[in-house]
């Protein structure tokens, strides 16, 4: 098979009490494509990031978007441009999907 199948995304999460532990699923230039989770009350602060493309597994919380708080549930995606300051809150275990794409300025 030329791909990646992955049958249940659960196991590609990995929490912790010291934060967010990224799951590398796929890593080949410009895409890195990760899986992540937050226990309940865990955030990442805020920080500009380049182009990215969050899928939300499960749970509930807030992620903050420049200057906007917008809610995120399962289903939610949200799509950030280079240099946009982005940050989470879960209220409850949350788990999500990152694509990220790596700077057009860092070639």
């Amino acid at each position: 098979m030329n791909g990646i199948y992955i049958a249940d995304w659960r196991e590609h999460i990995h929490f912790s009490s010291d934060g967010p532990q990224p799951q590398p699923l796929l890593v080949r230039e410009p895409i890195k494509v990760v899986t992540a989770g937050l226990q309940a009350g865990q955030s990442i602060p805020p920080h500009p990031e380049g182009l990215a493309i969050y899928y939300f597994l499960e749970g509930t919380g807030w992620m903050t978007l420049d200057d906007e708080k917008l809610r995120i549930h399962p289903g939610v995606i949200v799509i950030t441009e280079e240099g946009a300051v982005r940050g989470m809150q879960a209220e409850t275990q949350l788990s999500f999907m990152a694509v990220r794409a790596t700077s057009l300025d860092q070639n």
